[in-house]
């Protein structure tokens, strides 16, 4: 059985810091890849990992249990990931040629080195793994040593300094400012106390937010431009239905206790009611709002010549069918009509008729905007051949 010891490095520290390009074959040639990088950096683990899979591979031969042992190193790429993994499987390959193993060691000195051992497995069967940890002296002074350096790397990072170290400082700063505050005005102290931690929640929060879901203002700023320069009527459509939105919902609100008096002869005597009719006086601000966002959906694949223009018109259609939902179903909820009342029935009658239109409408559109595609496809290649 022919074994290989492979000692792998994701990240490519060979190749940066010391400028070995894998992979690295045989016992010599892998102790002397190994010393470049322990001059170029001797804080490095992954010569530490070179040399523990040459002495693997000393002591496998000396035992003599195998027909034949041959160490070598696979480097990946600085970029972690599919890059790195595809390079790292094409250096295996190589090796693999040069030295057909029925069986491989991977020496890692960590868990993101043995995320490949699937690439790996798919090539040459896995015998065992060895991982390697590098020893630290326990003494006070080491460890003293290992947090300035690491502090040190956090400065350099702005993007990690700013997490680390703002977060908590801009806590202390305003936490400071309320205590000031609260001396100087003892009486307002539990606002400004609640007003500051208010503050550093929503701050906390929103840099939390961001880095989660990979949003920053430049992306923002980029994102609004690029929708007001290439959607325009689409974004003035959506402001337009969103405005005509908010202001019916503050008018419902201002006019709420005489709209009640209208729709029940009484005020409103609990939140559920208040709430009821609330919607009911929205329903046709929604209606009107979401009908005035999709009519721009509709200019806009119109002179764009979309061919989902059919589902927008369709979208349009059935808006006053969301009005009649709405309205039928917070007065039936206020229990001032029954199913029965033929009011409820004519408006039930127009509403299926009006969601029948916009799937009738939708369908014939649909086969009349089917050449659209094939015209935005001959612009998309006229343009493409024109930048060649």
């Amino acid at each position: 059985m022919r074994v290989l010891v492979l000692a792998i490095d994701r990240d490519d520290d060979f190749g940066k810091k010391a400028g070995v390009k894998g992979p690295v074959i045989g016992r010599d040639a892998c102790l002397d890849a190994a010393l470049k990088l322990s001059l170029a950096d001797p804080e490095d683990s992954d010569a530490n990992v070179v040399y523990a899979a040459v002495k693997l591979r000393d002591e496998l031969e000396e035992k003599g249990e195998f027909d034949e042992v041959e160490v070598a190193i696979i480097t990946g790429h600085p970029k972690v990931g599919l890059k790195s993994d595809m390079e790292l499987a094409r250096q295996l390959d190589e090796v693999l040629k040069v030295f057909p193993a029925d069986g491989v060691i991977p020496v890692t000195d960590g868990a993101e080195d043995e995320q490949i051992f699937p690439i790996i497995s798919s090539k040459v069967p896995i015998i065992t793994s060895h991982r390697v940890v590098v020893k630290q002296s326990p003494g006070i002074e080491t460890t003293w040593y290992i947090i300035a350096k690491y502090m040190k790397e956090i400065l350099s990072d702005p993007e990690v300094a700013r997490v680390v170290f703002g977060i908590p400082g801009l806590m202390a700063l305003l936490y400071g400012m309320a205590k000031l505050v609260g001396v100087w005005y003892p009486e307002s102290e539990k606002i400004v106390s609640t007003v500051i931690w208010g503050t550093i929640l929503l701050i906390i929060g929103g840099i939390f937010f961001s880095k989660g879901f990979n949003i920053s203002p430049g992306h923002i700023f980029t994102a609004l431009r690029q929708a007001v320069v290439e959607q325009f009527i689409v974004v003035l459509s959506f402001v337009s239905g969103l405005l005509i939105i908010v202001s019916g919902a503050i008018n419902a609100y201002l006019n709420l206790e005489s709209y009640s008096l209208k729709l029940i002869g009484s005020y409103p005597g609990t939140s559920l009611l208040a709430t009821l009719i609330y919607l009911n006086a929205l329903s046709s601000s929604i209606a009107i709002g979401i009908a005035v966002m999709v009519s721009g959906k509709v200019i806009h694949a119109y002179l764009k010549r979309d061919r989902h223009i059919w589902y927008y018109v369709s979208a349009l259609l059935m808006t006053p069918a969301l009005w009649v939902t709405v309205d039928l179903t917070t007065r039936y909820a206020l229990a001032i009509l029954t199913i029965s009342d033929i009011d409820v029935f004519q408006k039930l009658l127009f509403a299926i008729f009006d969601v029948a239109l916009a799937v009738v409408v939708g369908v014939y559109l649909r086969g009349k905007v089917k050449g659209w595609m094939d015209v935005e496809a001959k612009r998309s290649n006229t343009r493409v051949r024109a930048k060649a």
